[in-house]
């Protein structure tokens, strides 16, 4: 799946790690993503944590998506930063799931995000777009 993510690669996102219901990704703040404050736009952090919530709810095998998803910002991140995001699935139930997301600058916590997710019941694109 993320190697079909265009936006993701494009940022520079990689995948460390991945497993049943687990992803660990990393970016780093580039000049682009830094906003008129001088902080990474919250968009960008948002993004990272979204990539590492699909890459552990597909980690399953059907096509999963995003239901829902919120994120608190609590640090702001600065150019040159390296960010990762670890992903855990908290329950699954039905075509369903949440999924807990922590972002880090090293071993310091900037952001918190909590996914919520639902299995297709195709591949195929069948809703009117």
């Amino acid at each position: 799946m993320l190697a079909d993510d265009e936006a993701s690669r494009g940022l520079g996102i990689e995948l460390l790690q991945h497993g049943d219901g687990t992803a660990v990704v990393r970016m780093t703040v580039t000049p682009a993503m830094v906003n008129g404050h001088k902080i990474a736009h919250g968009g960008f952090l948002f993004l990272l944590a979204d990539t590492a919530f699909a890459c552990a709810c597909n980690s399953h095998g059907p096509v999963t998506v995003a239901a829902a998803a919120d994120i608190d910002f609590i640090a702001p991140a600065h150019e040159g930063d390296v960010l990762v995001a670890t992903a855990r699935e908290r329950i699954r139930f039905g075509r369903s799931g949440i999924y807990d997301v922590s972002v880090l600058r090293g071993d310091e916590v900037i952001a918190e995000f909590r996914g919520r997710s639902r299995t297709l019941r195709s591949t195929q694109h069948e809703e009117p777009q």
